[in-house]
């Protein structure tokens, strides 16, 4: 999930046809549905509600970070939406190469306040049905600047990887998530501290090259 101050979750929403739309109909492996259904999610925390938003695009497995991880669906059925919904942006977008998983990052706003994000994407091969898996992000000290076009990168086909074995320190909560073809992973360690780190890698055809790798500090005590 995003955070704003220690536990404010965002994703982004920005404006592109109708996004249950964009969000039900079969798709192929294709980054731009990835984006449109960001685009779609952030629109709909500025028409219904921040929270809202969340708990109507999340996966029954999707988890946020508060900063402990936490099961999504759980812990929205309590939250209220804010009067003023963040707002943000992609600025990038990376697919696994059957097209089922993507992760898509960016900036947000809210106030005077900036940030970044990356989302987890997964959608059902058979409905073409995307919902968000994992949400994290955090407060920055300046804004982001926003690319002239949105990047795109699509994971090499035509061999896999092995699956990874990685093991987090002890006190650490560490998952790791693969899109269905192992071409995409996505690593999330919550720390002792409540510091935590999300990896995303993708295949490039020898190895699982790291394409994204935020660091979010420990939260500060009152």
């Amino acid at each position: 999930m995003r955070l704003l101050a220690p536990v404010l979750a965002l994703s982004l929403l920005a404006g592109c046809g109708d996004q249950g739309d964009i969000r039900n109909r079969p798709l192929g492996p294709n980054p731009s549905a990835f984006i449109a259904a960001e685009i779609g999610f952030a629109r709909l925390a500025q028409e219904k509600g921040q929270w809202t938003a969340f708990r109507e695009t999340a996966a029954p497995e999707a988890v946020m970070f508060v900063p402990q991880r936490v099961k999504a669906r759980d812990w929205l059925k309590s939250q209220k939406d804010p009067a003023e919904a963040v707002k943000w942006q992609p600025h990038a977008v990376y697919v696994s190469c059957d097209g089922n998983a993507g992760v898509t990052t960016g900036a947000w706003q809210k106030g005077a306040a900036n940030g970044f994000f990356t989302t987890v994407w997964l959608r059902d091969p058979r409905s073409g049905k995307i919902n968000w898996i994992l949400d994290h992000g955090d407060e920055l000290g300046s804004a982001r600047e926003a690319p002239e076009f949105i990047a795109s990168k699509q994971a090499v086909c035509g061999s896999r990887p092995a699956v990874p074995i990685e093991a987090g320190a002890e006190g650490d909560d560490m998952a790791v998530g693969l899109s269905p073809d192992q071409t995409l992973s996505w690593t999330s360690t919550v720390r002792a501290d409540k510091s935590r780190q999300v990896t995303i890698r993708l295949w490039d055809g020898k190895a699982m090259a790291t394409v994204i790798d935020d660091r979010v500090g420990a939260p500060k005590q009152p």
